[in-house]
């Protein structure tokens, strides 16, 4: 009964308007996506949410060190007001600003995504840019580069610079120029990055943390249990934190099991479960001990639906750059070329994972609009005095749910805009119940490493470097830097080497080599450019879309007949069509 409702609910939605736009299977529309259908779509988006929920509480709490717009007096200068009780209460409500904006931007900018660009990719303040945001460029309480005001008008000229790099097509250029070694390395890196973040302490469930003479060692202990010289867990402590065990058994075994069968809503059960677990005081895996933040965290879950209007960071720049030219320029190429990598590499990875991929192009649908829509976010996003914005590797939880269409990304966006007045329950998910959540996406995304060339080397160095290096830099951009700089030298050096050698020095399997060039199909220039050189009226409309309306509908607006069709896909003209004779 109840499975005959969801099918004729996804059918009749597929057959509306909506459908349409979003080209669920079933819409008629000439391009739908396979397996895409309302409540799937509904699903997915829920997954992303509850799997990037964290960055609610994260994103605030990590901007509000800055100090944000609050004012440390002369007196307490020696140890920048880190005693200043006064300044205290305005980095809290500095604190609640920013849980309202980031909700409200990530809210805006993941519904746009989806509603313009049709693709199932959450945006959010970014995790990493956000950090080097807080802790180098304004510093903590203020001690960094620049003042709070000035990041926020780099952050905002960041996002024009963006929109401009979009219109002329670099951006999308990008994407599609990078070798198809690292195009697949990229979405594997993304995957261990994930994986990392899930077993980590900020957004995870603590079982690995970094060392002093170790990179990186077994931790997960109570926070009570790390020993005060070093930071790190006791040995005797280790592996005994229940809330790891908890998030290990519930959000991992368990999700993990409920996907095996094919059980739809895996993820968001997880989730839910951990979080219900952990939510009463009187347990070892409380959210919420009883200590001076866990009390504060609980007072405020306590209030369930509230709204907290932003009152010190909304439209905060500073546009007096006096004295300021260095300071200001450093943060916002560093902004800027991280971000440009960051998001392109992001995006991209997660439009192959949902499988919207132009293999002939190498470009993604609606790749320009989703790059506008990130753009214009970034500055917006600055005038609530967030840092910058970018596409959300926690997408990948909602794709591995079935999301395949920007009603995913909507139903993102609305949960995010719920949570602008639910932000007590939705700011109280804990790490430990996403971490093995991310894991599992992490190695959802790692099967790309079976399509990498492995077997000439270089494809394969430098696919490696860009997997290992985004992980162990917590840095996607820096994974992309290394795979691409690693490639352009071993195979620049041979190609020189062929070259003055007269093609007498070879490496021995060149001939297994993937094929690569910078002149991808298109040309440098974005499509609409070209289109609209050539005197093309709607140059905003894709070529293929406009193939597919007259196949649609005819010249004279009539249905277009079967030959028509037929000469229409061969690129005959109507006129010119022939009777096709059946087999």
């Amino acid at each position: 009964m109840i499975k005959n409702w969801i099918h004729n609910t996804n059918l009749r939605v597929a057959r509306s308007p909506v459908g349409k736009w979003f080209r669920l299977e079933g819409s008629g529309h000439p391009r739908e996506r396979k397996g895409s259908y309302f409540f799937t779509e509904i699903r997915a988006g829920l997954a992303t949410f509850f799997a990037m929920a964290y960055i609610i509480s994260v994103n605030s709490t990590i901007t509000s060190a800055t100090g944000g717009t609050c004012v440390c007096p002369e007196e307490s200068m020696s140890d920048h007001c880190a005693t200043n009780a006064e300044y205290a209460l305005c980095t809290q409500e500095v604190n609640r600003d920013l849980v309202t904006a980031t909700a409200a931007i990530s809210a805006l900018s993941t519904f746009c995504m989806g509603l313009f660009a049709n693709l199932p990719i959450a945006l959010a303040p970014g995790m990493g840019l956000n950090a080097y945001f807080a802790y180098t460029v304004v510093g903590v309480r203020g001690t960094g580069l620049v003042s709070y005001s000035t990041a926020l008008t780099a952050v905002f000229v960041e996002g024009w610079v963006f929109l401009g790099l979009t219109l002329i097509g670099m951006r999308q250029w990008l994407a599609r120029a990078l070798p198809s070694s690292i195009k697949l390395a990229t979405g594997c890196g993304i995957g261990l990055y994930l994986a990392l973040i899930g077993l980590t302490y900020d957004a995870g469930i603590g079982l690995v943390q970094g060392a002093s003479s170790t990179p990186i060692e077994l931790a997960g202990c109570a926070s009570q249990y790390f020993d005060p010289e070093t930071g790190l867990c006791m040995s005797s402590e280790k592996m005994r934190n229940p809330t790891m065990w908890i998030g290990i058994f519930c959000g991992g075994i368990l999700t993990a099991l409920l996907m095996m069968y094919r059980i739809k809503g895996a993820v968001i059960i997880g989730i839910l479960l951990v979080s219900i677990i952990s939510w009463p005081r009187t347990t070892p895996v409380t959210y919420f001990p009883y200590t001076e933040l866990g009390t504060s965290k609980f007072d405020f879950f306590k209030k369930v639906v509230t709204f907290h209007p932003i009152k010190h960071i909304l439209v905060a720049q500073d546009w007096d750059l006096s004295g300021k030219g260095g300071q200001f320029g450093l943060a916002f190429i560093t902004f800027l070329y991280v971000d440009i990598l960051d998001t392109t590499g992001t995006m991209y990875s997660m439009a192959r994972f949902a499988g919207t991929i132009d293999e002939k192009t190498q470009d993604f649908e609606g790749s320009a609009i989703a790059y506008m829509v990130d753009a214009i976010s970034i500055s917006i996003g600055s005038l609530l005095g967030s840092p910058p914005v970018t596409a959300f590797v926690e997408s990948g939880a909602g794709i591995s749910e079935g999301g395949k269409t920007g009603l995913t990304s909507c139903t993102t966006g609305i949960a995010f805009f719920i949570s602008v007045f639910f932000a007590p329950i939705f700011a109280s998910i804990p790490p430990w119940a996403t971490g093995c959540t991310l894991v599992i996406v992490g190695a959802l995304m790692a099967k790309a490493a079976a399509q990498i060339n492995w077997r000439y080397y270089g494809d394969a160095i430098p696919a490696f470097l860009t997997i290992a290096i985004m992980p162990f830099t917590y840095s996607i951009a820096y994974g992309l830097i290394a795979g691409i700089t690693s490639y352009i030298a071993l195979n620049g050096i041979a190609w020189i080497i062929e070259k003055v050698s007269g093609g007498r020095i070879v490496p021995p399997n060149k001939d297994e080599s993937d094929p690569w060039s910078w002149k991808v199909k298109g040309g440098f220039l974005p499509p609409w450019v070209n289109r609209a050189a050539h005197g093309k009226k709607d140059f905003w409309r894709p070529d293929e879309e406009y193939a597919e309306q007259r196949v649609d509908v005819g010249e004279s607006g009539s249905l277009a007949s079967s030959g028509e069709r037929v000469a229409l896909e061969k690129g005959q003209e109507p006129g010119d069509a022939r009777p096709v004779k059946s087999l």
